[in-house]
């Protein structure tokens, strides 16, 4: 047998930023129509819970398609299976556009993309193991969640502008244009793997999708995991659709929600940055967990209870820096102490509990309000769930103790 020589390749830098860039498209097309709720609810003649149910589309897909195109990512690859959610991005993107007058056409085109989302969103670890040494490998599934953010900032921040300009429909046409370039980038650039793997780890056969299910959730930490973002994940989605109302009461306006959104997405894009990083300078996956999950509870405290505007903003900031970066440290986490589960698996899993606690809360939150209307009882749950998660954080292993 051949000695073995571990190589990178310059080019995984090119396959990383093709694959960011359908993360960025994916995510702009599920916000798109978000931010202009009431102009595309006069637009297209229908209730503003309608134009809501386009983005929602994208978490109740996600519960159905999350485990099938995993499967579909471990099969077959990542060219295959990230290519069928960049190529029904391309498509429904477009057609998205060119009949953007037409609010059945974009339902339909929403419920495309939503199904295009898994199998892009579930290959993070996957490409990260495939092109990338261990010691890149948090940093470059960092990069791969920053796309989603910037995804989501760009649609925020352009949408409002472009719906002046050019209407509806001509908004939707320029984010499907986006679209139909980044599938043919993808397509043009974007290969399976390296002619030789990054380091020896990457030698390792994974185990069969189903085998690999049944041997995570055999895993102590990878249960654990599952719960810790079970309560963060679903906490950020249900507090990001409420935003407004959870502000409302301390006398915050409308304007005043959307800047703390933008703060907390900001603090994300950050941090995505910046702790994935460091966790893979110091070669330790727990402590940045456990320093995300720390600072999350007085981050959440803040967004819950701060009746000044600095003070609030302050809090967002410091909830979106700790808990969308415990994303792509928490999807390598998963990946290390379940191998040799596949990493598209164990990342879907992650996803999968935060979308389903997500909903849960997100309707939870409406059912549960307070005397006044007011969401007082679910922040305070939320709250206590924070600190349990806290506390819970520190009977994981590091990952380092199990390869």
């Amino acid at each position: 047998m051949s000695e073995y020589v571990a190589k990178s390749y310059p080019y995984r830098w090119v396959a990383l930023l093709v694959f960011a860039l359908a993360n960025v498209v994916i995510e702009i097309q599920w916000v798109a129509l978000a931010p202009v709720t009431t102009e595309s609810a006069l637009f297209y003649g229908v209730e503003p819970l309608s134009i809501g149910m386009l983005s929602m589309l994208y978490m109740l897909v996600y519960l159905v398609m999350a485990m099938p195109a995993s499967w579909v990512i471990d099969k077959f690859g990542l060219r295959t299976g990230v290519g069928i959610g960049v190529a029904l991005t391309g498509v429904c993107g477009l057609l998205k556009g060119v009949f953007g007058e037409s609010f059945s056409w974009v339902f339909g085109t929403q419920v495309g993309l939503a199904v295009a989302q898994p199998f892009i969103l579930n290959a993070y670890t996957k490409l990260s193991a495939q092109w990338f040494p261990h010691g890149e490998r948090a940093t470059a599934t960092g990069i791969s969640s920053l796309a989603q953010y910037v995804g989501i900032i760009l649609a925020m921040a352009t949408a409002p502008w472009l719906v002046s300009e050019v209407g509806i429909k001509g908004t939707l046409m320029v984010y499907g244009v986006l679209s139909a370039a980044a599938a043919v980038a993808f397509f043009l650039f974007f290969r399976e793997r390296p002619p030789t793997p990054p380091d020896g780890g990457a030698l390792e056969a994974s185990l069969p999708f189903a085998k690999g299910l049944k041997h995570m959730l055999k895993q102590r930490d990878m249960l654990l995991l599952l719960a810790l973002f079970f309560v963060g994940l679903g906490i950020f989605n249900a507090l990001t659709t409420w935003i407004e109302q959870v502000v409302a009461p301390r006398g915050f306006d409308s304007e005043d929600a959307g800047l703390l959104g933008a703060v907390m997405m900001v603090g994300g894009v950050v941090g995505a940055v910046v702790l994935p990083l460091i966790s893979d300078r110091i070669g330790a996956r727990k402590p940045i967990l456990a320093l995300c999950m720390v600072m999350v509870v007085p981050g959440l405290a803040g967004v819950a209870y701060a009746n000044s505007l600095a003070l609030l903003l302050l809090a967002g900031f410091v909830l979106g820096f700790f808990i969308m970066s415990a994303g792509p440290i928490g999807f390598q986490y998963a990946a290390e102490v379940s191998a040799p589960a596949p990493e598209a698996a164990s990342q879907g899993l992650i996803l999968l509990a935060g979308q389903i606690s997500g909903i849960a809360f997100i309707f939870g939150m409406d059912a549960w309000r307070g005397p006044d209307g007011d969401m007082a009882p679910s922040l305070m749950a939320f709250t206590i769930l924070a600190v349990l998660a806290a506390g819970a954080v520190f009977l994981l292993r590091d990952s380092r103790s199990t390869r």
